[in-house]
């Protein structure tokens, strides 16, 4: 290294050295978060030196090649697959490596609660909120890039925070914008936060042309690259009522100072505004590993390999009003998060298992908001309060048994 470089090399990590030092464990790690967080880690030891944010754990449901390979390259203490039949295979690829080998979701859990600095949670739907809690109760650094575990149980992760001294970063794209622009002012100099969104493959599409839509054609999302279940979330616009009961608990604000715009270029992640009349934005090209960064070295900011915003380029940023006929499902999560108790537990459970119908293609897309909507209807006592996880559990895994029942009457 010659002289100008290595003095550019100290400017760079100038005041890091305790956020290059922090451990993390990455819960999820082969889904697309966790792949852009370990990307992210990697450019970071490529741009600060290899020792920079050493893994505790990495863990994933069932894709042993793709963990095995992410061990050997990125060499945690432990991977864990949470398929406990999948120990075997993933102990033959990971023999002589050193890494700690462990399966089943106990193990998941467990590996939430291992000492690292900051935990990833990139697990997919609502079985992330027993390793997300268990993260929590340590007193960690929770990078939460799944909204559903504060969706189906927003009143226990609160409770959970207040007796642990625990922070949250949001990760989606969208929260995570609203937490930096806030900076820690309080709801009541906030007039409004507008969440944008996309619209999805389908934002131009008649109600007759989504009601024939394919699965491939729902999953083929125009900006982002996501896995399959959120690209439908995405489509339906359920990924946007879900992400505003999100907002809701973690920013403490009502519904009322809340809302949603479509904005294609998916350029502007959120807009602020302040009783003083003026709006804020926050602005980064579609990449998921910048807000990725941002929750991991909170509250410094560290190089990534995203894309950088070039303006000139994009040539226009255009906004629109939602389509709440054509697009229930956000009309559906806005109506659960007013009525609030178990309302969105049921909801993000019967949306979980209609997708999950979807995309095995035993419905249709449209059937999707009529199966949630259905299964609301069907539980009684909605706005009933949960303050227990075994409560929220027990609440889910009926929803998810009555959107079954529902489904099942669908296609016959």
């Amino acid at each position: 290294m010659n002289a100008l470089a290595a003095t550019r090399h100290d400017f760079e990590i100038a005041g890091l050295e305790p956020v290059l030092a922090r451990s993390v464990s990455v819960l999820g790690s082969t889904g697309s978060i966790g792949v852009s967080t370990l990307d992210v880690i990697s450019h970071a030891r490529k741009t600060y030196g290899a020792h920079t944010m050493p893994v505790e754990a990495i863990t994933a449901h069932s894709n042993v090649a793709m963990l095995a390979k992410q061990a050997r390259e990125i060499r945690p203490k432990l991977a864990v697959v949470g398929d406990e039949k999948l120990y075997g295979a993933l102990k033959a690829e990971l023999a002589g490596s050193g890494v700690e080998i462990a399966a089943g979701r106990a193990a998941v859990i467990a590996a939430a609660a291992r000492p690292s600095d900051t935990v990833m949670v990139a697990i997919m739907g609502a079985a992330a909120l027993e390793p997300a809690l268990a993260a929590v109760a340590r007193s960690a650094t929770v990078a939460l890039a799944n909204k559903e575990c504060i969706v189906a149980a927003g009143n226990v992760f609160h409770r959970a925070l207040s007796n642990s001294s625990a922070s949250v970063i949001p990760v989606d794209s969208e929260h995570n914008a609203v937490f930096q622009v806030l900076n820690g002012d309080g709801a009541q100099e906030v007039e409004k936060v507008t969440l944008t969104a996309s619209g999805g493959p389908f934002r131009d599409w008649s109600l007759a042309q989504m009601a024939a839509c394919t699965v491939e054609q729902a999953v083929a999302h125009p900006n982002w690259s996501m896995g399959a279940k959120i690209s439908v979330d995405s489509a339906t616009l359920m990924n946007k009522g879900l992400e505003l009961i999100e907002a809701h608990f973690l920013f403490a604000l009502p519904a009322a100072k809340l809302d949603v715009v479509v904005h294609p270029q998916s350029i502007v992640h959120c807009l602020v505004s302040y009783a003083d009349g003026s709006t804020l934005a926050h602005l980064s090209s579609p990449d998921m590993r910048t807000p990725i960064a941002y929750a991991l070295a909170w509250p410094r900011r560290i190089s990534s390999p995203s894309r950088r915003l070039d303006l000139s380029q994009v040539g226009q940023l255009t906004f629109r009003a939602p389509d709440y006929d054509r697009f229930r499902c956000l009309g559906i999560a806005l109506d659960c998060l007013r009525t609030g108790g178990i309302a969105p537990t049921i909801l993000n459970a019967a949306n979980e298992v209609a997708v999950e119908a979807f995309l095995h293609r035993r419905i249709s897309f449209l059937d999707i908001p009529r199966i949630v909507e259905s299964a609301l209807n069907s539980s009684p006592n909605a706005n009933t309060s949960v303050d227990t996880l075994e409560g929220v559990l027990a609440a889910d895994a009926r929803a998810r048994e009555i959107a079954g029942d529902i489904c099942r009457r669908v296609v016959n």
